[in-house]
């Protein structure tokens, strides 16, 4: 496996970010980079020499063989936090950096349920500009549910619900889907195919490749205590395992935790 420089199958680095915000509520701190961080590692992905491609791009070269960009690279962004139509999506622009993201309705929808916990969020209203300012829009559920634990009926109305809203309110298909906190199963992932997602991320922090799972794309996802020296070393292609990688025993069992907890206590936001 390559770093990326021309060979078959070369290592494509997937991010993951979440808030950009210097003072973010602690729940959501540990994934969240300041705006210095941010624009500084954005700087570091174009001098690697990178080019960032949206998921759309990636996922037709996983799925029909498209051609990609000799070293690709993907930015993508899960929640919708206020920061993301204004701060994020300008420093993106400025750079002529593709993006991709993955919007929680519930959670931007004045008046809607969410099992995210308080925090600043942008408003479903602006998810047009998104798109003004170049980005791709892909649901991430209504709720933020852990979508491996629900019964049939509610994992339904998580993946078809946010789907209609977004084509709807932008009046185009919405064909890419995170899983919320990277939880699914051979049935979500079945269910998601059925709902007509083109495709599914994950997270498994971990270099994706043209060998990935179009439902399953594993990413890396970025903590406050990452720096330049991460991006770099992502971006060569290095400091992480590459997809397609196995589930582990490890996640099995977490899964079946998770299962017991949720018939106990009902869905609740996994932290």
């Amino acid at each position: 496996m390559s770093d990326g420089r021309g060979a078959a199958t070369p290592r494509i680095p997937v991010l993951l970010y979440h808030a950009v915000m210097d003072d973010p509520p602690e729940w959501i701190a540990e994934f969240t980079v300041s705006p210095g961080q941010f624009t500084a590692q954005l700087d570091a992905v174009a001098a690697a020499g990178r080019t960032p491609v949206t998921i759309s791009a990636l996922v037709a070269a996983l799925r029909h063989g498209a051609e990609l960009p000799e070293r690709p690279v993907v930015i993508t962004f899960d929640d919708g936090f206020a920061d993301l139509p204004c701060f994020t999506a300008e420093a993106l622009a400025e750079r002529s950096m593709p993006a991709t993201a993955y919007l929680t309705t519930g959670a931007i929808t004045p008046g809607g349920r969410s099992l995210l916990p308080p925090a600043p969020m942008m408003t479903l209203s602006q998810v047009p500009l998104l798109e003004q300012y170049g980005m791709e829009i892909g649901a991430h559920t209504v709720t933020h549910a852990q979508l491996d634990t629900l019964p049939a009926a509610a994992l339904r109305r998580e993946l078809r619900e946010p789907k209609e809203v977004l084509e709807q309110l932008l009046g185009h298909e919405v064909a890419h889907l995170a899983y919320p906190h990277g939880y699914h199963s051979r049935g979500v992932r079945r269910a998601a195919l059925r709902e007509g997602y083109a495709s599914a991320a994950a997270v498994r922090h971990a270099l994706s490749s043209r060998r990935d799972e179009a439902y399953r794309i594993s990413r890396l996802i970025l903590r406050r205590t990452h720096t330049v020296a991460d991006i770099e070393e992502w971006m060569a292609g290095r400091g992480a395992p590459t997809a397609p990688l196995p589930t582990s025993p490890a996640t099995v069992g977490w899964r079946f935790y998770r299962r017991a907890r949720a018939a106990v206590k009902g869905d609740v936001f996994a932290g």
